[in-house]
This record gives C-alpha cells, sequence and structure tokens, in this order.
C-alpha cells in the first residue's frame, strides 16, 4: 500500500529523481545521467 521508492543505485531514499520512471538519488543521476543519454546544456 504504502509503497516507499529507493534509489536502483544506491537504495537511498532521500533526493529521488522519478520523472520518467528513472528511480535514481541526484547523486546517481549526475553520474549516470551522460551514459543514459541526458545533455548538459548551457
Amino acid at each position: 500500500m504504502g509503497q516507499t521508492r529507493v534509489c536502483r543505485a544506491t537504495g537511498r531514499e532521500q533526493g529521488l529523481i522519478g520523472k520518467y520512471d528513472i528511480w535514481l538519488c541526484r547523486q546517481s543521476f549526475r553520474e549516470m545521467a551522460r551514459d543514459m543519454g541526458f545533455r548538459k546544456y548551457d
């Protein structure tokens, strides 16, 4: 019922990015974003 989401890489519950069903914490996302196809624009 009260399902809690956790980071796929580290298991943390804080700072989750759930948009597009990514489910990574902010720190893990910053490390993996380029490999996943995200690009940083100026």
